[in-house]
This record gives C-alpha cells, structure tokens and sequence, in this order.
C-alpha cells in the first residue's frame, strides 16, 4: 500500500469530522506529524510497527500528552477499521497511564514585572526581528486576557479593533467567536507593538499579528516555538513557584482568572454576580468551566477571610445580643 493511501485516509477522517462541526485543528496537526514520521522511517503505512517507532519518539512527552496523542491516533484508526478490516488498530490498553492532574503554577504581578523586563533585554534575530516586543506582546494578553494559546497564535492584524483596544478572538474553543476588550495599559503595549510591527512586516490585515519570517516569507509562530520562547523567559525571569516549579504557558489563563478574583476582593465587588462576567470573558459556556481554573491562594483566602470577618465577625463572635 503506497503512502497516498494514507495520506487519503486522513483527509478522509478530518473532512468527516469538520462535517459534524469539529474544528481538529489539533488532530489535524498531530495525523500530520505521524504522517511525515512514518515517511521520515521509510515506511508508507500506519501498521503496529510504524506505531511503535512513532510512539517511542514521543517518550519524552508527558504522560498525560502521549495518552490524549495515542487516543486520537486510535480514534483515526478506528474510522478506517470499519470500512477495511486490514487497517491496524493500537490496543487501548498499551497507552500511557493517566497521571493526577498537576496544580498550576500562579504567576504574580510581581512575575510578571520580571518577565517583561526580561523580554526586553530579548536581541532580534534574522528570523525574528521582533523577539523581544513579540514575547512582551504574548506575555501581556495571555496574562491580561487570560487568551489560550491558540488563540493568541491565530490572531491576526484584522482582528485588533477600535484601535487596539479590542481583540477579535474568532472560532475558539466551542466554535465560538467573541470580542475580549483590552485594559488601557493592554492597549497601549499592543498599539506600541502595531508600530514595530508595521514597520518589520507591513500591514496586511491577513497576516498574523505575532510572526517571524524563514525564508523571506512571514509566518505565524508555531505553538512548539512560542511555547519554548516563553519557557525559556521563565527561566530567564526565574519565574518558579515555592517548590521550584515553571509556570506552564497555560498557567498564565489560570493565573488571569485567580487576579480577577482578587481584583474583586480588594475592589469589594459582590464576587458572585461577576462570576458570569469572567466566564464570559474567558470563552467558556458556563461559570462551571471557569471554575476549574479558580484557584484557592494564599492572598485570595486572606481577603476572602477578611471580608467574612467584616461582615459576619460579631455573628461567630457571639457579641451580638
């Protein structure tokens, strides 16, 4: 079997699925990567070798990572086991075992002064002219927007409205298209930015907002790319929690949602009915999806306590008459 065959099969399975409504942006990327791994070996079709070779390279991954990979790659199969029985198919139970879910690392303001700073300190190279005001760039929005990844990688100088202070965040998660508002120290860096980046990579309002360019031609920045630039301006920030650990890329979503919180504490606005308000903000569907990313810290308990104490101290007290 060539490995057209295989390469057919794909498109087969993501025109499938995006006709059902799913976006698999992920899964795209990923069937193409063990396409070209397969062909890299030599080989042409998904069969269990193939497999093995192809999960071996991934053994440095996380174990979470490989499991959630190893379980679209054995949906992918699945699709082309009911129409060719010859079609390999993994055994769900070679997968990588589930690990507990790890507690993010709270990015502080404090941490954040680091890491702009240190983006600033970032030297341009020739493929990327605009390190340094890139990184500054991403580290304000996923920390002041609390944007995903994806999003923040597919945003385009199109979708920056009302002069800077409106991001346009197009099809995300749940197929939903929302305007997210920038605060005014947000707006001011991503208007900053729009004036080195015009002058770098000129205005298409097409191109992507943050980019580099290989080969004399501009492209968006890979989310392996940014996710190890701003890994490596952790490292250089010294950004780490009480235990030593980095803050992953995500963490600063989770770190986004727990300063709203605290934002509100100090404000003392009824934290309750602004619930909806974040959830709104951040894409989700309901208060329940934001909830995962609220986190109990020291400085929450600490002004939650406070605000108890003011309003209901006499009460548990026992001073009332």
């Amino acid at each position: 079997m060539s490995s057209g065959a295989l390469k057919r099969a794909i498109t087969r399975y993501l025109v499938h699925k995006r006709a059902l409504g799913y976006l698999y942006r992920h899964e795209s990327w990923l069937l193409g990567a063990v396409y070209r791994h397969i062909r890299a070996q030599g080989g042409t079709e998904l069969d269990a070798v193939a497999y093995e070779r192809w999960s071996g390279s991934i053994r440095h991954r996380h174990s979470n990572t490989r499991r959630k990979w190893q379980q679209i790659l054995r949906n992918f199969c699945l699709y082309r086991h009911r129409t060719d029985r010859r079609c390999f198919v993994p055994p769900a139970d070679g997968f990588a075992k589930l690990q507990p879910y790890v507690t993010p690392v709270i990015v502080e303001p404090e941490h954040v002064a680091r890491l702009l700073a240190k983006a600033y300190q970032l030297e341009p190279t020739a493929t990327s002219p605009l390190q340094g005001p890139s990184m500054r760039l991403a580290v304000v929005l996923l920390y002041t927007c609390g944007l995903r990844l994806g999003e923040l990688l597919r945003l385009l100088l199109g979708d920056v409205e009302e002069d800077g202070a409106v991001l346009r965040i197009r099809e995300s998660k749940f197929h939903k298209t929302r305007l997210v508002p920038l605060s005014a120290s947000a707006a001011d860096e991503l208007r900053a930015f729009l004036l080195l980046r015009r002058q770098a990579f000129g205005s298409s309002l097409s191109a992507p907002l943050l980019c580099n360019r290989v080969g004399g031609h501009v492209h968006g920045y890979s989310r392996p790319g940014m996710q190890g630039a701003l890994r490596r301006l952790f490292i250089a920030a010294n950004v780490r929690d009480q235990s030593g650990r980095l803050p992953r890329v995500h963490d600063l979503r989770h770190s986004f949602a727990v300063q709203a919180l605290v934002r509100w504490y100090q404000d003392g606005a009824d934290v309750q009915s602004n619930l909806p308000k974040l959830a709104l903000y951040m894409g989700h569907v309901s208060i329940e999806s934001s909830a995962h990313y609220l986190h109990s810290v020291p400085l929450l308990r600490a002004l939650a306590s406070e605000r108890f104490e003011r309003r209901f101290g006499e009460l548990v007290a026992g001073d009332v008459p």
